[in-house]
């Protein structure tokens, strides 16, 4: 599976923990991740992950535009609801692009907890069979 890793500046480490805890789960999988959190991530944990620019600086929207075109199948973008952000229309994008493409997304860890272990049990293959695709 395709899968999108996105943090906004206050949930990057937060990110980086969630990947060394299921790195074992993710080296299964394509990763791509905006510049600064595909760094950190990649640095922490060894996992092989395709770099966009930096989201500032339009990774996000690299990924949305790869969300458009049915290459992703999982989202995990770590939002920080406390902090306003410059660019926050970018993360609406990216989850009604989601939405209207049917890919499973969490923006916090509790919800990426819980979709990572049905990446796991093999929960979201139904992506593979409905579109099956090569890597990102």
């Amino acid at each position: 599976m395709n899968i999108a890793l996105i943090a906004h500046d206050a949930k990057k480490e937060l990110m980086v923990q969630f990947c060394i805890a299921y790195c074992g789960v993710l080296s299964n999988h394509n990763l791509c991740a905006t510049g600064t959190t595909g760094k950190m991530v990649g640095e922490a944990t060894g996992l092989n992950i395709k770099r966009y620019l930096a989201g500032s600086q339009g990774g996000d929207q690299q990924i949305a535009a790869r969300i458009a075109c049915n290459e992703v199948d999982l989202l995990l973008l770590f939002r920080d609801p406390l902090t306003a952000k410059p660019h926050e229309p970018n993360d609406m994008n990216l989850l009604r692009l989601c939405d209207a493409h049917n890919i499973p997304v969490a923006t916090n860890i509790a919800t990426a907890e819980v979709l990572i272990h049905g990446l796991e049990r093999g929960d979201l293959e139904w992506r593979n069979i409905l579109n099956p695709k090569p890597g990102i």
